[in-house]
């Protein structure tokens, strides 16, 4: 199944805005900072969709970051909402922000219905 175009331009918006949120602290040397205002501001915009999202993978948990925590609920949770499966990491390079580099990104994966396997963190490789 596909995600319905509004939610799919929605979670364009929620890389941004923690991408966005997180720049405050470009070259400050706090990356735990940079984590918790990216996390902040991406459980905030989620949490303002019209859906019934549930975090299946986050990212924090290995590194006692600030997180989406695998099983946390997100969004709305209306009676009619899709439900969602989402795979997040806020900030990709909170080192890289904290020292005013480039090439750090926002992630997030998301597919109505069951399709993202709930698997630990460390399991996850970066293919590109």
């Amino acid at each position: 199944m596909v995600l319905i175009p509004e939610i799919t331009l929605d979670m364009v918006r929620v890389t941004e805005a923690a991408a966005l949120f997180s720049s405050v602290y470009l070259g400050r040397g706090n990356k735990e900072a940079v984590d918790q205002r990216a996390v902040d501001a991406m459980r905030g915009i989620l949490d303002l969709l019209e859906m019934k999202g549930t975090i299946v993978i986050g990212e924090g948990e290995k590194d006692q970051a600030p997180m989406l925590a695998a099983g946390e609920h997100v969004g709305k949770w209306s009676d009619d909402d899709p439900e969602v499966l989402i795979a997040v990491d806020p900030v990709d390079g909170t080192r890289l922000v904290a020292n005013g580099r480039s090439n750090a990104l926002s992630v997030i994966a998301a597919t109505e219905g069951g399709k993202i396997a709930p698997l630990p963190t460390y399991y996850v490789d970066k293919l590109a």
